[in-house]
């Protein structure tokens, strides 16, 4: 099968298609017929080398790409609920052989059948972001129906997400962006917006019962802020695993009785099959700002390292007229 491999870490020069071996799924894995990547910050993130908390995990060569749509081809012996010929979306394993391939393996756990009212290119810029996003504010932040949320980083691919998941759950969504992206929050369902060049959000914001850090800003100073916003016994949540609470954060959350949390991706089938129910009810939109062929995955990734995509950048691996 094609796929693109790196042999060093590097910049997107390292990236090569090659021709490697199908995988073989294990018992409690299926083996996915590739149809789109999404690409995702991580995804160069780990072709440079990886952070302080990536880089114990990695080994070369490797696949890279964590975000795949596409049609079940084999099943483990142990894996009940799928079968050969189902669409499906998901997360392949992780750090393992990725989805920039023609084929590649996960967990059955990690994947769910693919909404039926979008086809697998837009399908595949959902799983890694949307899943984020759901723990963060779910799992992690713990929002209910009439709190308040502020979401930084909001026109983002995770913070896009979160703003209609928020929504659609009935919070009250306060979303901060770049002046330019306002007006796109607002579309997505944002009852506020902040633009963060222009205006002092910890002077805006009171009593929020949640703060979701989406933006890929690592400062803890930007924390102290947030923190202000929040009500007593408030959620700051942050998807920026790989950078701490700092011992003056936490000062800060413990004199306000709030709670700090990092939130990791949990790819869970049960919370996927949840974000396709809404997507197919129309609650939430998917945007796709570009889709790339195989050959070009340099391009996307120089694009995706701008920090400037709104929305979704996606990797084509079989052609359109394939894609339905």
């Amino acid at each position: 099968m094609k796929a693109i491999r790196i042999h060093a870490f590097g910049g997107p020069e390292v990236m090569k298609i090659e021709e490697t071996a199908r995988p073989f799924p294990a018992p409690d894995e299926v083996l996915v017929k590739v149809f789109a990547s999404g690409i995702n910050p991580v995804d160069w993130v780990i072709r440079s080398g990886g952070n302080g908390a990536l880089k114990s995990y990695l080994k070369l060569p490797m696949t890279l790409g964590w975000d795949v749509a596409g049609i079940v081809e084999a099943c483990g012996s142990k894996v009940t609920g799928f079968k050969q010929g189902d669409a499906v979306y998901g997360v392949p394993n992780f750090p393992g052989d990725g989805s920039y391939a023609e084929y590649c393996a996960g967990k059955a756990t990690q994947f769910a059948p693919k909404p039926v009212s979008i086809n697998f290119n837009t399908a595949a810029g959902v799983p890694l972001a949307a899943l984020t996003a759901w723990t963060g504010i779910f799992a992690h932040g713990k929002l209910q129906q009439g709190q308040r949320i502020l979401i930084q980083g909001a026109s983002g691919g995770v913070g896009g997400f979160a703003v209609q998941f928020a929504k659609a759950k009935g919070a009250y969504v306060i979303g901060m962006a770049s002046g330019d992206n306002l007006a796109y929050l607002k579309q997505l369902g944002a009852d506020e917006v902040i633009d963060y060049r222009t205006q002092v959000f910890e002077e805006l914001v009171h009593d929020a019962d949640v703060v979701l850090e989406a933006s890929p800003l690592r400062d803890n100073r930007e924390r102290l802020k947030a923190v202000k916003t929040l009500r007593t016994g408030g959620i700051l949540v942050s998807v920026n695993t790989d950078h701490p609470f700092d011992d003056e954060v936490m000062q800060a959350l413990a004199e306000k009785g709030a709670v700090g949390a990092l939130a990791p991706n949990q790819p869970r089938r049960e919370w996927l099959q949840e974000i396709a129910q809404l997507i197919d009810e129309g609650k939430v939109k998917v945007l796709i700002s570009k889709v790339f062929p195989l050959d070009q995955v340099a391009e996307a990734h120089r694009e995706s390292e701008t920090w400037h995509v709104r929305g979704k950048l996606v990797l084509e691996v079989r052609k359109q007229e394939e894609n339905i």
